[in-house]
């Protein structure tokens, strides 16, 4: 994984996309707006995904391979909607096994973009209410493990008033202000 501030220049959304010199964003910069990041080998995880799963009330999981040939037809519109900026009122939980890809989530306090570069062995929890988008890179390639704590589902909320007022939204900004005011308080 490698998280760095997104540069918003216009051009295919599967680049980088990275400053020069680059912005990056660390660990703990992450886990300040609930993104929850574990390095876990594709060799042998069954065993760290099923403790992680189990610590984190994770009930049900599957298999999404995101490619040309596995989506057909549908491959150009998926893509084009997963990078639409939305949120989610559950967790969204991936596990890569294969492939790679960008998550780019929203920063609460600045409203810029963090752009995380995944490949495999890379684990992912972006809260729920949290603003954010996926593309592939240029390999145009990704498998996940998606993981659940009830039904597989995923039903993304557009970006706009009516998200803003969902109450996953207003817990969220309320739980990422309550951090930036502790963390401000340890500062000065």
């Amino acid at each position: 994984m490698r998280a760095y501030y997104f540069d918003n220049q216009p051009g295919d959304q599967r680049l980088p996309h990275d400053y020069d010199p680059s912005r990056p964003v660390d660990v703990d910069t992450l886990n300040k707006i609930g993104v929850l990041y574990w390095r876990v080998p594709v060799e042998d995880y069954r065993s760290q995904i099923d403790a992680i799963a189990a610590e984190r009330d994770y009930k049900n999981r599957d298999t999404i391979n995101v490619t040309k040939e596995g989506l057909g037809d549908q491959y150009e519109a998926k893509i084009k909607s997963f990078f639409e900026e939305h949120m989610h009122e559950d967790e969204e939980i991936r596990y890569i096994l294969a492939g790679s890809g960008y998550f780019d989530v929203r920063e609460q306090t600045t409203d810029e973009w963090i752009r995380i570069a995944v490949v495999p062995g890379d684990l992912l929890v972006l809260p729920a209410g949290i603003y954010h988008r996926f593309t592939l890179d240029t390999e145009n390639k990704i498998q996940a493990m998606r993981l659940f704590k009830e039904e597989p589902k995923w039903t993304p909320l557009n970006r706009g008033a009516e998200t803003d007022a969902n109450q996953h939204r207003i817990d969220y900004r309320a739980y990422n202000m309550m951090e930036f005011k502790v963390e401000e308080l340890i500062q000065a």
